[in-house]
């Protein structure tokens, strides 16, 4: 073993001995990660003004075992709640939107490792407890039909996997060991699952995000060409199964956390300016902003609305607790269970409603996050705008995170189910729509 292997299992070891410790309550680990969080927000202006991607940051945190809080206790894991870690998680975005926003990607792969086979959870759970993080590469920018991908698998002469293809909106990718790659089969329908080491020869990472909010997540094009993929990487995917099902919840789930946070950030940011403010208007009342009543109702009204948004998502969180519970509870986390031919009819009703809290809280938080960060701009006035303070950065972060599930899909998804009880169904790969028959042409009377 050379000095530089040795280094890097010692250094494996030390972050596993180290997460293994790691407290299952809230306030204790709050008190743990506290510092890191701290460190965070004292450098996300400058990053945010620099464009200065946070690996230190994230490196710490990782370190620190925050990627592997989910893992089961049976694998050696902390195993925190759902809801304990979506309060960590909004914690971190009230520090940094953008290092909570890149956690999506890893922490989604680790909630859909409860569903995999056992030797794949062997192979993968002991690498996030080594603190080992895995980044996102599922959607392609195009020229692919729905339900299809260009990126594809296939087998080598060598019996084993390879892999090529470009993913644009890779987020996280640029900062983990691994990323998951969604490809078709051999160019068939449907998708599989490759977890590639991002070092690997052939793989290429381009920091390219060229939108207006969420700048640092690292949100660009990554691109495999023919990219070897191990024995215990290439993971199925079965639709409308258990894992799917919550998978996708939780995803959202820590869109709506970052966007909570977001709305915490903006009350954070309204009630230390006005503080610290000796400057009024000359159409004012006179009284020091800290106490005019208009501008405490301004910054009441931004603090109710971090609150009802936290809030919300917290709710969220307990009906995906729950939701896994009874999943495993009827057994419907084990892999053998997809071998049922009637699985999707014996799917606990918890786990559907974890889906529909998702739903709901996906047509409100957007809004009270937006809106608490639009309003911080009526508790200061033109000094506000000022490029060095970047507050704009909040309603720029939560406006670019809300996009990611266009409201009118989440609140016609809820109307079906509320009207005619369905439940809402995915078309599980973004591509391009196939048109509509054109309607026959008008005759005129």
């Amino acid at each position: 073993m050379s000095t530089a292997e040795a280094r890097a299992t010692m250094t494996t070891q030390t972050i596993g001995a180290h997460t293994a410790r790691l407290p299952r309550d809230y306030d204790a680990l709050r008190e743990r990660f506290a510092p890191l969080f701290e460190e965070a927000a004292e450098g996300a202006l400058r990053r945010e003004l620099e464009r200065e991607l946070p690996h230190a940051e994230i490196r710490a945190l990782d370190a620190a075992g925050f990627g592997a809080l989910r893992v089961p206790a049976d694998h050696g894991g902390p195993e925190v709640s759902i809801e304990t870690f979506a309060r960590l998680l909004i914690d971190l975005a009230e520090a940094d939107s953008n290092i909570a926003h890149v956690y999506r990607s890893h922490s989604g792969f680790v909630e859909s490792l409860r569903f995999q086979p056992r030797e794949v959870q062997e192979e993968w759970y002991p690498r996030v407890l080594a603190g080992e993080t895995v980044g996102n590469a599922s959607t392609e920018r195009g020229g692919n039909r729905l339900g299809t991908l260009n990126t594809v698998l296939t087998r080598g002469e060598d019996g084993g996997w390879r892999i090529t293809g470009e993913k644009y909106y890779t987020t996280g990718t640029i900062f983990c060991d691994h990323t998951r790659v969604s490809a078709a089969l051999d160019g068939q329908d449907g998708r599989r699952f490759a977890v590639v080491a991002v070092d690997a020869p052939g793989v290429t990472v381009a920091d390219d995000w060229d939108g207006f909010g969420q700048k640092l997540t690292g949100t660009g094009t990554t691109t495999f060409e023919d990219v070897a993929v191990g024995p215990r990487a290439v993971l199925d995917r079965v639709t409308g199964s258990p894992e799917a099902i919550h998978e996708a919840a939780f995803f959202q789930l820590v869109l709506l956390a970052v966007m909570a946070g977001i709305a915490r950030a903006a009350r954070r940011d309204a009630a230390a300016t006005i503080a610290r403010r000796a400057r009024t208007f000359n159409t004012g009342s006179g009284l020091p902003f800290r106490e005019d009543p208009l501008i405490q109702e301004a910054t009441g009204r931004i603090a109710a609305k971090a609150f009802a948004a936290e809030a919300t998502v917290l709710a969220v969180a307990r009906a995906q607790d729950a939701g896994l519970r009874a999943a495993v509870e009827s057994g419907a986390a084990s892999w053998d269970f997809l071998a049922e031919p009637d699985f999707a009819a014996r799917i606990p009703e918890a786990l559907h409603q974890s889906e529909i809290a998702v739903e709901h809280a996906q047509v409100t938080v957007p809004d009270l996050a937006l809106d608490a960060a639009q309003e911080l701009f009526l508790t200061v006035g033109a000094s506000a705008v000022s490029r060095g303070k970047a507050l704009d950065r909040h309603w720029r972060n939560a406006q670019t995170v809300a996009t990611h599930n266009p409201i009118a899909f989440r609140a016609r998804a809820l109307g079906d189910y509320w009207i005619n009880g369905t439940l809402p169904e995915g078309l599980n790969a973004i591509g391009d729509a196939t048109p509509s028959a054109p309607s026959s042409p008008r005759q005129d009377a």
